[in-house]
C-alpha cells in the first residue's frame, strides 16, 4: 500500500475546491435549496464540472478526462460532504463514470460527462450495496420496459444507464422515461422512481461488471462523504463549545463535553485511515473490495454519531431548522444506506477474508 497521507497536490485540490464552497455553497443557500423546487445547484456543478475540470478526475486523458485517480476525487468528496452540496458528483462523477469506463462503447458518453456538459446517473437504487442483487428492467426489440426506485439525482440527469434482463447496460436519454420524486430524508439528494415505457436504448456493455465496478467505486468513495461530515461536525462543535459559556466559562471546559469530543475525535481519525485506505486501493487496483468493506462498516455509524452529538452538544440552537446541523445529520443519516449498509459490508469482509460466522 502507498503513503496514505495526502500529496500537496492533494492538499491544494482541497483548499481550492473548500474556497469555492465557501463563496457559493453557504449553508443558508442548500437550506433555501432543499425547500424550493429546484434542490439541485445547477450553477455550483457547473463551475466544478467545467471551471475546475473535476467531473473528469476519473477519467483517462485519451478518453476526454483528466487522468487523476480515486485519491483526488475522495478530497473532492471530502469537502462536498462537509458542505452537504446539492450536485451530482458521486452519482455523475464517480458512480455513473464507473460505469461507463467498464464498458466497451459509450466514450462519447464518458467524454459528456468528464467535461460537465452532461449528467449521468446509473439506474440501479441507492441503496445497492457492491454484489448485491439489483433490479433490471425488461429489453424488447431494442426498447425498455418497466420500473427503477430509488434512483439518486435521476432529476437532474441527462443520460440514464438502465440495466436490463437481457444482461445489457443500456444508455437512455432522460427525455425518453418519466422521472417521479419519491420522498427523500436528505433533501441534497434526492432519489426518484424511473419508468421506461418503450424506450429506446443504446446497449454499451455487460450489466454485471459495470454495476459492481461502479458501485464498488461508489462505497468506497462515500466513505469520503462521510468523513467530510464528521469532520465539520466535530469541528463546528468544538468552536461552538470554546465560545458557548455557562456560569461564567466555556462549555467545552467541562469534563464530560471533553470525553465526549475526544471519543468523537478518535472516531473521525479512525475513519480517515479507513477512508484513505478504500480511495487509495480503488487507485491501485490492489486489494479494493476488502479496503471498501472496511471502510463502510466502519464510516456510517460514525458519521451518523457526529451528527448526532452536533445537534446535541449545540443545544437549543442545533434543533432549530435554521441552522445547518440537519443537513448532515440527514445526509449522515442517508449515506449510512446508499451502497450498502455497515451490516452488508461486514457481511461481505467475512466473506472476503473467510472469517465466517459459525
Amino acid at each position: 500500500m502507498s503513503d496514505l497521507l495526502y500529496s500537496e497536490e492533494e492538499e491544494a485540490l482541497r483548499a481550492a475546491v473548500r474556497d469555492l464552497l465557501a463563496d457559493h455553497c453557504d449553508a443558508a443557500g442548500v437550506i433555501a435549496r432543499t425547500e424550493s423546487d429546484a434542490p439541485h445547484d445547477s450553477s455550483l456543478w457547473k463551475t466544478l464540472a467545467d471551471g475546475m475540470g473535476l467531473a473528469g478526475l476519473l477519467v483517462p486523458e485519451d478518453r476526454g478526462g483528466q487522468g487523476a485517480t480515486h485519491r483526488e476525487a475522495a478530497v473532492v468528496l471530502e469537502e462536498l460532504g462537509r458542505a452537504v452540496a446539492p450536485v451530482p458528483y458521486l452519482t455523475s462523477a464517480v458512480v455513473a463514470t464507473e460505469a461507463l469506463l467498464a464498458c466497451r462503447d459509450g466514450d462519447d458518453l464518458l467524454a459528456e460527462l468528464a467535461s460537465g456538459r452532461g449528467i449521468g446517473v446509473l439506474a440501479v437504487g441507492l441503496h445497492t450495496a457492491p454484489g448485491a442483487a439489483f433490479a433490471t428492467v425488461r429489453a424488447a426489440d431494442g426498447a425498455l420496459h418497466g420500473e427503477l426506485t430509488g434512483i439518486a439525482d435521476a432529476a437532474v440527469a441527462g443520460v440514464l444507464l438502465v440495466p436490463a434482463d437481457d444482461g445489457g447496460l443500456y444508455a437512455v436519454r432522460a427525455d425518453a422515461v418519466t422521472v417521479l420524486p419519491q420522498v427523500s430524508l436528505d433533501l441534497t439528494r434526492p432519489v426518484a422512481r424511473v419508468v421506461l415505457d418503450g424506450a429506446p436504448g443504446r446497449r454499451l456493455g455487460d450489466t454485471e461488471t459495470a454495476v459492481h465496478r461502479a458501485l464498488r467505486a461508489g462505497a468506497g468513495l462515500l466513505a469520503s462523504e462521510q468523513l467530510g461530515l464528521a469532520d465539520w461536525s466535530l469541528t463546528e462543535t468544538v468552536r461552538h463549545l470554546k465560545d458557548r459559556t455557562q456560569f461564567n466559562r466555556p462549555v467545552g471546559g467541562f469534563q464530560a463535553l471533553k470525553h465526549r469530543l475526544a471519543q468523537l475525535w478518535l472516531e473521525t481519525v479512525s475513519l480517515r485511515a479507513a477512508a484513505r485506505g478504500a480511495a487509495d486501493a480503488l487507485a491501485a487496483g490492489e486489494d479494493a473490495d476488502v479496503a471498501v468493506a472496511v471502510a463502510q462498516a466502519y464510516a456510517a455509524p460514525v458519521a451518523v454519531r457526529a451528527a448526532e452529538e452536533a445537534l446535541q452538544l449545540h443545544g437549543g440552537i442545533g434543533m432549530t431548522w435554521e441552522h445547518p446541523v440537519h443537513l448532515h445529520l440527514k445526509r449522515a443519516k442517508a449515506d449510512s444506506i446508499a451502497y450498502g449498509t455497515a451490516g452488508a459490508h461486514r457481511e461481505a469482509l467475512a466473506e472476503l477474508v473467510d472469517l465466517r460466522a459459525p
